[in-house]
């Protein structure tokens, strides 16, 4: 069976365009259902984070709300329990993605503080796209492809087609006017192909062998598929 790195926010907070901080985190639902496909179907998870930072979830993504029922939210709140390595992830800077059979990046508001500017994180994302191995990220996920450049200097993901949290929901979950930057414009900036599709259901774009998924509605379907491109 395969080994997947799992590489984690280790923001607790998003500075907000007036400087102030807002409490963030990963988004619960988009680790936990992603690990329980992987890990339901014999593969190990390995997780990964900026120095070696003990991730935490948004607080918000915990709710009742957000998970859409109490069994819901039970439900995340004890796969979080039963994923022990989240106290103790690797150091991202000392990784080797070569030693993965993938990569996946979950979302949250975290990864737009840290990851987006992580050079760590950009130089995996880079060797993993150079060697044609599988890369998945979901929702604010994408985010840490800002940061991956070519030898060249230019935009890794350039010419990809791909999506991720939308300007629209953005707006719809009352953060837009508040965000330093949007998702969606600046993976525009970077030369990508922006694939938006409605809010809050679930949208995949596979190009290559890059795997995005919109939002959380889209972190088990985006999981499924990159379990299809794992050796058994």
């Amino acid at each position: 069976m395969a080994k997947v790195l799992f590489v984690m926010t280790g923001a607790r907070s998003w500075t907000l365009n007036d400087g102030t901080a807002h409490p963030t985190g990963f988004w619960a639902e988009e680790a936990v259902a992603p690990w329980r496909v992987l890990t339901g179907a014999g593969h190990e998870v390995v997780f990964a984070s900026p120095g070696g930072a003990v991730p935490v979830p948004d607080e918000a993504s915990l709710t009742v709300g957000a998970n859409g029922d109490e069994d819901g939210a039970r439900a995340v709140a004890e796969g979080l329990g039963e994923m022990t390595g989240l106290k103790s992830p690797l150091k991202l800077e000392h990784v080797d993605p070569a030693d993965y059979a993938a990569v996946f990046y979950p979302g949250g508001h975290g990864p737009m503080e840290d990851l987006a500017v992580d050079a760590a994180s950009g130089a995996l994302i880079t060797a993993q796209l150079d060697a044609g191995r599988p890369l998945a990220l979901v929702c604010h996920g994408p985010a840490a492809l800002l940061a991956a450049r070519g030898a060249d200097g230019a935009p890794a993901v350039a010419g990809y087609r791909l999506t991720g949290f939308t300007d629209e929901e953005e707006r719809q979950g009352g953060l837009a006017d508040k965000a330093p930057w949007l998702l969606q414009d600046r993976l525009v900036d970077l030369g990508a192909e922006f694939d938006e599709g409605a809010p809050w259901r679930p949208h995949l774009v596979a190009d290559r062998t890059l795997l995005t998924g919109q939002n959380p509605a889209s972190a088990e379907p985006l999981a499924k598929e990159l379990l299809a491109l794992l050796p058994g």
